[in-house]
């Protein structure tokens, strides 16, 4: 990772125990990732920024259909109201994906953070397992999110669940009904 890491770290903490050979590293995440790196380059870099415009770019969505959602209708256009009612929900469910990763990845970095700029702070370990654990259940959550608030979402994912899950095969959906007649 360009040098990002704490083998220097763990080398000297080796070589003032007076060990010998290649040290042994203690497999923590801490103790082989550099928080500098953690912090600097992928909280502030990666992680920060994109959240931030993010939340910028929805809230002037959310501003933008509500606005069209208030102007009077003339009678030339369609409803105006049915098709920004949607792309209001699609909004809802993009934010709601946005709000969780913000929920199940901001834990972490902010301990990262601590570790960093308060070295002597104690962190107990269960806060740490916890934010570890929001990050990797992250990526659970997209999937169920899409299919709890996307019809065509929660048909597919229904459909994979039953069949590969619960081992139940739906009957196939026919788009043209005269198949199934019999034939004269």
């Amino acid at each position: 990772m360009l040098g990002w890491n704490n083998l220097r770290e763990v080398e000297r903490a080796w070589a003032a125990n007076g060990s010998v050979g290649e040290p042994v590293i203690k497999c923590e995440f801490e103790k082989v990732i550099s928080m500098e790196y953690m912090v600097y380059f992928n909280f502030f870099v990666w992680v920060l920024p994109p959240l931030l415009l993010m939340v910028l770019i929805y809230l002037e969505v959310f501003y933008l259909i509500r606005r069209q959602l208030n102007k009077k209708v003339s009678a030339s256009s369609g409803d105006p109201h049915k098709y920004y009612g949607k792309e209001l929900k699609i909004a809802k469910s993009l934010a709601l994906i946005l709000f969780l990763f913000a929920l199940s990845w901001l834990p972490l970095h902010i301990l990262n953070c601590i570790t960093l700029f308060c070295p002597s702070c104690r962190k107990p370990s269960i806060l740490i397992y916890i934010a570890i654990f929001l990050t990797h259940g992250n990526s659970a959550m997209n999937p169920i999110v899409y299919a709890f608030r996307i019809q065509k979402f929660r048909v597919t994912f229904l459909k994979i669940w039953n069949d590969h899950f619960r081992c139940r095969r739906a009957p196939p959906v026919h788009e043209d009904r005269q198949e199934e007649r019999p034939s004269d």
